[in-house]
């Protein structure tokens, strides 16, 4: 039987003699945690250990591609852009990142949206919205990549695709803190896709993101300090931006596009129908939509488009017309 004690004395033998594992041992540590193998004292010593020392890029790098390695294949085409919504939406109102990912499919850039939402509020909920955001969930790859080419965007549950993985996320339910599986989701892209988008609740994480993705060979990537940890950004607030771009690391940041910093994203009293009834037209909020286009260009930028809140814009005006059949790419 394999066991993790040899990773866990790496990381807890004291000062001046522990370190962190590299990306090869991270790798192997993951591996005999997905086979079933681990005590799980051990598995969970060594998360713990992992979050008190914090977490390296190599160790999520490593992790990552043993995740990847026990997923199915993704059938057909990747997904041009991947979307993670693993954030626990305490302190947050209505997703409307739902309808920034909504414009960026019709931009005809596919979009896979995957995750997993503890402890939130039924206003919060990301999968009490998909419907009212007209967004449809996938029970497996092969369903995902049908959505894809017939919507040019799905929804995966954790759960359903990597059943191992949400075993492990769960294990906060035990020992009461996150862990550096709550990054690995959120690298995790199982759809293979070229690009992606990630939200973060600490700072810290935009750049132990940003270098995990390099080196797992990533070509564009945005992070943000998103609203309750979502790929959500606040149109009233400058935006400092961590990512890669043609696989390079960058950094910058975008000016806001709104004069109002002071109001808060959970502050702004609307349940998720009104993802509908903003997209519909019913619902006039020139913050809310803001918000869906502020969002929306910064993804459309990681897709390569030039100026990317003139294409949210224009796509806005033009999202009630009929999207052409296999419109995502």
């Amino acid at each position: 039987m394999n066991s993790l004690s040899p990773y866990v004395r790496i990381m807890g033998r004291g000062p001046g003699r522990a370190r962190s594992l590299t990306q090869a041992e991270a790798f192997e540590a993951m591996e005999i945690i997905l086979s079933g193998q681990a005590a799980p004292e051990a598995t969970g010593a060594l998360l713990m250990l992992m979050r008190y020392r914090g977490e390296i890029p190599e160790e999520i790098a490593g992790f990552v591609q043993a995740l990847r390695g026990s997923l199915d294949p993704w059938p057909g085409k990747a997904p041009a852009l991947d979307w993670p919504s693993y954030a626990a939406g305490r302190t947050r109102g209505a997703p409307w990142f739902l309808l920034a990912a909504k414009l960026v499919a019709r931009a005809g850039h596919s979009v896979l949206l995957h995750g997993w939402n503890s402890h939130q509020s039924q206003v919060a909920s990301v999968r009490g919205a998909l419907d009212h955001a007209g967004i449809e969930t996938a029970q497996d790859f092969a369903g995902a990549s049908t959505l894809l080419a017939r919507d040019g965007i799905a929804y995966l549950p954790l759960e359903s695709f990597a059943p191992k993985a949400y075993d492990l996320l769960r294990l906060r339910d035990i020992l009461g803190l996150r862990s550096a599986i709550n990054t690995c989701l959120r690298v995790l892209n199982p759809g293979g896709a070229q690009a992606a988008v990630q939200g973060v609740f600490h700072p810290p994480y935009r750049e132990l993101q940003s270098n995990a993705c390099a080196l797992l060979g990533l070509n564009g990537l945005t992070v943000i300090k998103g609203g309750g940890g979502e790929f959500e950004r606040h149109p009233g607030k400058d935006a400092a931006l961590y990512g890669l771009r043609d696989g390079a690391l960058f950094e910058t940041s975008a000016a806001a596009t709104l004069d109002e910093p002071a109001r808060k994203l959970a502050d702004m009293g609307h349940e998720a129908r009104d993802l509908a009834r903003l997209w519909s037209g019913e619902l006039s909020d020139g913050f809310a939509r803001e918000i869906v286009l502020s969002t929306a260009a910064l993804a459309l930028e990681t897709l390569g488009e030039p100026d990317g809140e003139a294409r949210a814009r224009a796509l806005w005006q033009e999202r009630l017309s009929p999207m052409s059949p296999n419109a995502a790419r």
